[in-house]
């Protein structure tokens, strides 16, 4: 049974044809601004998914009242399931007197819920601040799925060596060439960036990551892989977290844009429901 908050709207239609079974949720704000929310109807187990983008500390709020809601009906066995999980990428202190941000989420999360489930976390290793079970799911699949016959006998590129994982995920799923793109600074102001020991020319490329933002690494990236004789160039990532423009601009730098729908964008053209429904 599920209980789909409003960051996670976008999934709802998709989970109910695919046959998941959702509760009635009423969410509303009081003229205080406050949030309210109220389950309508109740299950032994139950999967709340909710996806914590922008406005994320309302998201956040709003995931901890409806486990609330939940426990308050009876519920013996919740599951979080965040497709994009906020503040991921605060995970260390930097300077005195900040707070491990994504560890204070988890840690609150885990007053109601018993297990948690995230797609491709900035940091896997910051699961262990989840006391209970805790999984990062990969959406590989679905990307090997969307880009395979574009791809054709093509090569896919991580856009640096710590995003490798990613890229060999979705080769290995295609049965095709994976590597990575070296980054050497030779200026406070200018990168230099080339695909470590894989041949380009005449061939479709996939470059894969994480989190797209501003988007200029993958503009430099697809414009040094056409220099270099590539035929076209897709771009994947699992979050589209765009600052202003960034869409437009890798659009036209490369052949097809395409992210994962844990973020409602105007390119989440790729699905997760399917993997949420295996759970």
């Amino acid at each position: 049974m599920f209980v789909v908050g409003s960051g996670a709207r976008h999934l709802e239609d998709e989970l109910r044809a695919l046959g998941g079974e959702v509760l009635n949720v009423e969410i509303k704000r009081f003229p205080d601004g406050e949030k309210y929310v109220r389950v309508m109807g109740s299950s032994e187990e139950v999967t709340v998914v909710q996806s914590t983008f922008a406005p994320q500390d309302e998201h956040l709020v709003e995931l901890i009242l409806l486990a609330d809601a939940l426990r308050e009906r009876g519920v013996q066995k919740l599951r979080a399931v965040v497709p994009y999980l906020a503040y991921s990428r605060q995970d260390r202190v930097t300077k005195d007197g900040e707070p491990v941000s994504v560890r204070a989420v988890m840690r609150t999360l885990a007053v109601y819920y018993d297990e948690l489930y995230v797609f491709d976390l900035h940091n896997p290793e910051t699961l262990r601040f989840f006391p209970g079970k805790a999984v990062n799911l990969s959406p590989a699949r679905a990307v090997a799925e969307y880009f395979g016959e574009k791809l054709g006998e093509g090569v896919v590129l991580a856009p640096d060596k710590g995003a490798l994982g990613r890229a060999k995920a979705v080769a290995e799923k295609l049965g095709l060439e994976y590597s990575h793109f070296h980054k050497v600074r030779i200026s406070p102001t200018e990168v230099q960036m080339k695909p470590v020991d894989v041949d380009v020319k005449g061939k479709n490329v996939l470059i894969v990551d994480d989190i797209i933002s501003t988007g200029g690494t993958m503009i430099r990236a697809a414009n040094l892989l056409r220099d270099m004789g590539a035929e076209k160039v897709f771009v994947a990532a699992t979050h589209g977290v765009f600052a202003e423009g960034a869409i437009e601009r890798v659009s036209k730098a490369v052949d097809e844009l395409a992210v994962t729908n844990t973020i409602p964008t105007p390119v989440s053209k790729i699905s997760i429901v399917p993997d949420i429904l295996k759970l």
